[in-house]
């Protein structure tokens, strides 16, 4: 039975939702664990409770059960996208409609939207003022096209898993979640003291726009990085497993 778009899009608001409640909202909470604290490094900005690296495992592992828990409640609806840059990836190898891609990141910034905002309510004040709402920007050293491109090689890796994993059809059924879960964890705990890790535009709109509304931040300056790396990673990744994989 076909599933409609308006039941899909619902799917992907609430995914969406999830990714950004969960996982943006550990990165916020770590911020606040932190506050007080005196960093070892300049490099390490109010991140390090937990010893640095550790903390990006743990926030890389908050967004890896929270991408996996959606994919398996979600993927049969809506394939669960929850992120714009792979709705782009698989519309431009053909894998997707084009008169559902607008509506399915519609629906992904909406739910993103939505998590940041009731995040800052239940959490208070100080998830704005101290944890940016888990906002993604460049730590210091790291230059805005050095940014897009750890964004878009971190979100390559992580489209070329969904292709692998998720999308062709010879994959071994019941995994893409943990594959998918798995790999979001790593990439996170890699990248996310240069980039903050988005690999997802609509993960960082959200913050950005919960910040923006409620007197935190305003880095939508820096909102380009985050739609134009993973953009390029996810279409490449797309074109490159189709290649690879192509008889």
């Amino acid at each position: 039975m076909t599933v409609s778009l308006g039941k899909r899009s619902i799917a992907e608001a609430v995914g969406t939702f999830i990714l950004v409640f969960f996982g943006a909202g550990a990165a916020a909470v770590t911020l606040m664990l932190a506050s007080g604290t005196s960093p070892t490094t300049p490099f390490n900005i109010g991140i390090g409770a937990l010893g640095g690296l550790g903390d990006w495992l743990a926030i890389g592992l908050a967004f890896g059960i929270a991408i996996a828990g959606s994919i398996y409640a979600l993927g049969r609806v809506s394939g669960c996208h929850i992120n714009p840059a792979v709705t782009i990836g698989l519309f431009a190898t053909g894998r997707f409609p084009g008169r559902d891609t607008g509506a399915y990141i519609v629906a992904q910034l909406i739910g993103a939207a939505a998590a940041s905002l009731l995040f800052a309510w239940a959490v208070g004040p100080d998830a704005v003022t101290i944890g940016g709402l888990g906002a993604t920007a460049p730590f210091p050293g790291i230059g805005y096209l050095q940014a897009i491109v750890i964004e878009a090689i971190g979100t390559f890796l992580l489209m070329l898993v969904i292709m692998g994993a998720a999308v062709d059809e010879r994959a071994t059924p019941g995994f893409a979640g943990l594959a998918v879960g798995l790999t979001v964890a790593g990439i996170i705990t890699t990248t996310g003291n240069l980039t903050g890790a988005s690999l997802n535009p609509a993960r960082t709109f959200g913050p950005y726009l919960g910040d923006w509304l409620l007197g935190g931040q305003n880095l939508w300056g820096l909102f380009p990085i985050y739609i134009i790396g993973p953009i390029i990673g996810a279409v490449l990744a797309a074109f490159l497993y189709d290649y690879l994989s192509s008889d």
